[in-house]
């Protein structure tokens, strides 16, 4: 339950997926942000299955399909939509801004991904989604500016 609850920020009184998205920002940057493209990608995919597991496991334990406490798939979104990004505060504070948005807003196939699927892989791969869309849109956006 700690790690689903993503170190216990799940458990904010308000916006708890807020909350654990902003934690899961300083583990990008001290953990993450040096690594290759590789080692990102390989980071990621690995703690993406271990997080199916973990809140699959979770939402069995305590009998619901997805629980607003359970943010650890917001760690998972957050580092997706930070892969490779530049390691700076403002395209850290733009990759969880975007996350966010994609995340609140649930656009295809965000949303696809929260109706049809269950368990741990439908509680985790919506916001693997998100976090996608908030990577395209991120690198884009740092292309778009450099050029």
């Amino acid at each position: 339950m700690l790690l689903a609850t993503g170190l216990g920020s799940g458990l904010a009184p308000y916006a708890p997926g807020t909350v654990g998205s902003l934690l899961a920002l300083p583990i990008w940057w001290f953990l993450l942000a040096d690594l290759t493209l590789v080692q990102q990608l390989a980071f990621v995919v690995v703690a993406t299955a271990i997080s199916v597991w973990v809140v699959d496991r979770a939402c069995r334990a305590a009998g619901v399909g997805d629980a607003s406490a359970f943010v650890l798939d917001e760690f998972i979104g957050q580092w997706i939509a930070l892969v490779a990004a530049p390691k700076s505060l403002l395209w850290v504070a733009v990759g969880f801004v975007l996350f966010r948005a994609f995340d609140i807003a649930k656009p295809w196939p965000v949303s696809w991904a929260d109706r049809r699927l269950s368990g741990g892989l439908g509680v985790v791969l919506d916001d693997v989604f998100a976090g996608v869309l908030a990577a395209v849109v991120l690198h884009i956006s740092v292309v778009a500016l450099a050029t």
